[in-house]
C-alpha cells in the first residue's frame, strides 16, 4: 500500500495389545506369550462371536423379539411437527435479515444448530404409515441442508460470502430441495412441514462506474486533491472520514484511478473495502470482501505567503507498491464506516 504527497514527506511409548483382544480377533495366531507361563496341557480355546456370521436376533426387529415403536397417530405427528416448525422457520428467515458480516456469521451458525437438532428429533419419530416415505425424504432434506449450512458458515468466516443475499444464493439448491420436501409432506396430510419462507436470488456481479460517489458530503471548497489508484484485482469503495464524520465514499474499479478535487484543509482518515458484486441497497460487496484502513492520517494544508499559495495533493494506492510509505490495518466489519 502507499501514500505519497507531491511535496516532501516520506516515512517509511510402545502400546501393549491385550492378549484377550488379540485372541478374540485372530484365533489363527494362537495363544499370546505370558513370559513362559502357560496352561499345562491342551490348546488355547476361544469362544464367543467377534463380528462373525452369527445369526441375527429375530422377532420384529427389536431385542427379545418385540415389535418396533407404534406409529404415531396423524394428530400426534402433526403436534410433533408443529413444535419444531416455528424455530426452523425463524432460523432460516433470520438469514435473510442479517445486517453485517458478524451478524450473518452468528445466524448461519444458529440456523445450523436449530435445524440439525430438529432433524435428529424428527428422525427418531415413527410417522403414520401413509406418510412414511415423505417423512424420510423430509428428514433427509433437513440433513442435507444443515450440511450445506456448515459449509456456508466456513465461507462467511473466510469472507467469501459477505451478505445475506449471497448466503441464500449459495444455499439455493439445498434450500429448494427442503422446500419441495416440506411441501410434499404438507400436501400428503396437511402436516406443518413447509419451513422455507425466503427466496434465493441469482448470483450477480453488479458494479458501479469508476468514480461514482456512493456518498458525498461537504469539504469540497479547498485547493487540494486526493488521487486513488486501485491496482488490485477487485473493485473498491474508499471512504474518507474527517473527525467522526464521513466526508465521502467513492467507487473505484480494479485497475483504475480516480482523483477527488477541491478537498478542504484538515486531517482525514481513509478506509477502504474491496470485494465483488456491489449491493447498492446495503452499500456492501456481497462476496470476497475485506475491510481496511490506512494507519497514517492524511493532512491537507494550504499555506499562504506574500508571493505563493502552497497546498498538499495526495496520492494513495490500494495495493502494495515498491517504496510505499503507509501501512494499512484490517478493520472489524462492525467498525467500518457504513
Amino acid at each position: 500500500m502507499g501514500i505519497n504527497p507531491t511535496i516532501v514527506w516520506q516515512v517509511a511409548t510402545p502400546r501393549l495389545i491385550s492378549c484377550v483382544l488379540a485372541l478374540a480377533t485372530l484365533s489363527a495366531l494362537g495363544a499370546c506369550s505370558t513370559g513362559g507361563l502357560s496352561p499345562s496341557g491342551g490348546e488355547p480355546r476361544i469362544s464367543g462371536v467377534a463380528g462373525g456370521d452369527g445369526a441375527a436376533p429375530t422377532g420384529g426387529g427389536t431385542p427379545g423379539g418385540g415389535q418396533g415403536p407404534a406409529a404415531l397417530t396423524p394428530e400426534a405427528y402433526k403436534s410433533e411437527l408443529e413444535t419444531r416448525r416455528k424455530p426452523m422457520t425463524d432460523a432460516i428467515s433470520s438469514l435473510a435479515g442479517a445486517r453485517g458480516v458478524k451478524a450473518l456469521d452468528q445466524r448461519v451458525g444458529k440456523a445450523e444448530d436449530t435445524l440439525n437438532g430438529a432433524a435428529d428429533a424428527l428422525a427418531a419419530l415413527t410417522p403414520p404409515d401413509a406418510v412414511r416415505t415423505q417423512h424420510e425424504a423430509y428428514v433427509s432434506s433437513l440433513r442435507d441442508f444443515t450440511t450445506e449450512l456448515g459449509t456456508t458458515a466456513g465461507k462467511v468466516g473466510a469472507r467469501d460470502l459477505c451478505t445475506s443475499s449471497a448466503v441464500l444464493t449459495d444455499l439455493d439448491d439445498s434450500l429448494a430441495a427442503l422446500d419441495e420436501a416440506g411441501q410434499a409432506l404438507e400436501s400428503a396430510g396437511d402436516y406443518p412441514a413447509d419451513v422455507v419462507e425466503v427466496k434465493a436470488g441469482d448470483r450477480k456481479n453488479r458494479r458501479l462506474g469508476n468514480g461514482t460517489f456512493v456518498r458525498k458530503g461537504g469539504s469540497f471548497n479547498g485547493r487540494s486533491s486526493l488521487e486513488i489508484d486501485n491496482g488490485g484485482s477487485l473493485d473498491a469503495v474508499v471512504t474518507v472520514m474527517r473527525g467522526g464524520s464521513k466526508v465521502l465514499s467513492v467507487y473505484v474499479r480494479k485497475k483504475a484511478k480516480f482523483k477527488i478535487r477541491n478537498v478542504r484543509d484538515g486531517n482525514y482518515k481513509i478506509y477502504f473495502t474491496h470485494g465483488t458484486d456491489w449491493d447498492g441497497k446495503n452499500r456492501a460487496f456481497t462476496r470476497d470482501c475485506s475491510f481496511e484502513k490506512f494507519e497514517k492520517t492524511v493532512k491537507f494544508k494550504t499555506t499562504y505567503t506574500a508571493t505563493q499559495i502552497l497546498w498538499h495533493d495526495w496520492r494513495i494506492t490500494l495495493h502494495a507498491i515498491s517504496g510505499g510509505n503507509a501501512r494499512t490495518a484490517p478493520v472489524d466489519p462492525d467498525d467500518f464506516p457504513g
